[in-house]
């Protein structure tokens, strides 16, 4: 393996690590977080289906962190309109209170490197990050 592989695998490990522990004063995990503001985002009923493919996972996670919220009483589930075997999820009015109460904390280490990296860097940062994820994609969807 490259040297230059085991460093960039290192760094990318430490940001994901520090992202995702990253101490959020929120009383849902921040996939569930991700998952009331997608749904809060869409202007049409939002269906597991588009949850996971908006994400790029499985529909059983999306389905254990659906669950999860109802319980919660953050989204409801209702039965599609359009096929009786699907359903869709809207938020509640905790999940609306929830969504707007947190959002700005939800996406403070964002904000905090669009501050430091300054508007140009950050946007080629996010630009990369797009790219990349798009190759890993395509590279999953082939094996």
């Amino acid at each position: 393996m490259k040297e230059s592989a085991a460093r960039s695998a290192d760094i990318i490990g430490l940001f994901c690590r520090q992202q995702i522990n990253v101490k959020k004063d929120i009383p849902v995990r921040s996939s569930e977080m991700g998952v009331l503001i997608f749904v809060e985002k869409q202007e049409e009923p939002v269906t597991p289906l588009m949850i996971s493919s908006f994400f790029r996972i499985s529909k059983p996670s999306v389905t254990v962190m659906i669950n999860s919220l109802v319980r919660q009483q953050y989204l409801h589930k209702a039965a599609s309109a359009t096929d009786g075997r699907s359903y869709t999820v809207s938020l509640t009015a905790e999940g609306r209170q929830l969504v707007e109460s947190t959002a700005t904390e939800y996406y403070r280490s964002i904000e905090l490197l669009e501050e430091q990296m300054g508007s140009a860097e950050f946007a080629r940062f996010i630009e990369l990050m797009q790219q990349a994820t798009e190759i890993i994609s395509g590279e999953n969807e082939r094996q």
